[in-house]
């Protein structure tokens, strides 16, 4: 099974036999990819849609794993009772993934990949104790997608350390200086004014 780039590089986080929660799975290519390649047999796969999980159910039985891989409807953790190890939440917004992390019941690591606003997600885990160990910056069918990896811990991170993160990929900060510099034209945001002048120095030290 081949997946995109954006999944293969979210795959590649989890380690060797971790048990793994993918909340929103869609068509879970990812915990299909992580069974079939004997990473981890351990996996649990959540949707809030049950017709998107009968969807699910028909995908894992091409593979033969509608008895192997785990399936609850849930609105994020609302019905899981089991712990993990390590949670995947990929492909949403940042107020939906904040929502999903209000839990008393996270694991010790977080895979997060949210379609905008990193900003949030970085001030809110950082706020809740779990420390942002590494961002990849991936470009998938000219796309980028920007993929955090948490674990547990406290950090102190400025303001400036939230906005910017923790990747030094050249080419994704020529492309948010380019974005924002046509917003700025568009909106005259002072806001957008700032980060883009924080922008510029970030990629200048590279």
């Amino acid at each position: 099974m081949k997946l995109t780039k954006r999944m293969q590089a979210i795959a590649k986080l989890v380690n060797k036999d971790e048990k793994v929660i993918d909340i929103g799975t869609d068509h879970a290519y990812v915990p299909i990819y992580l069974y079939l390649n004997n990473i981890t047999h351990n996996i649990t796969a959540t949707d809030i849609s049950k017709k998107v999980l009968e969807n699910t159910y028909n995908n894992l039985k091409k593979y033969n794993l509608e008895n192997e891989i785990k399936l609850i409807m849930s609105d994020g953790f609302e019905n899981v009772n089991d712990n993990y190890d390590v949670a995947i939440i990929s492909g949403m917004g940042a107020h939906t993934i904040i929502k999903i992390l209000s839990n008393n019941t996270l694991p010790n690591k977080l895979i997060i990949e949210s379609n905008n606003e990193h900003y949030l997600i970085r001030k809110y885990l950082n706020e809740i104790n779990y420390k942002l160990e590494k961002e990849y910056v991936i470009l998938d069918n000219n796309k980028y997608y920007l993929i955090m990896y948490y674990i547990k811990g406290n950090e102190v991170l400025s303001k400036n350390d939230l906005l910017i993160g923790k990747h030094n990929n050249k080419e994704y900060f020529d492309y948010l200086i380019d974005k924002y510099s046509k917003l700025i034209i568009k909106t005259k945001n002072k806001e957008y004014e700032e980060y883009l002048k924080l922008l510029k120095e970030y990629r200048n030290r590279l």
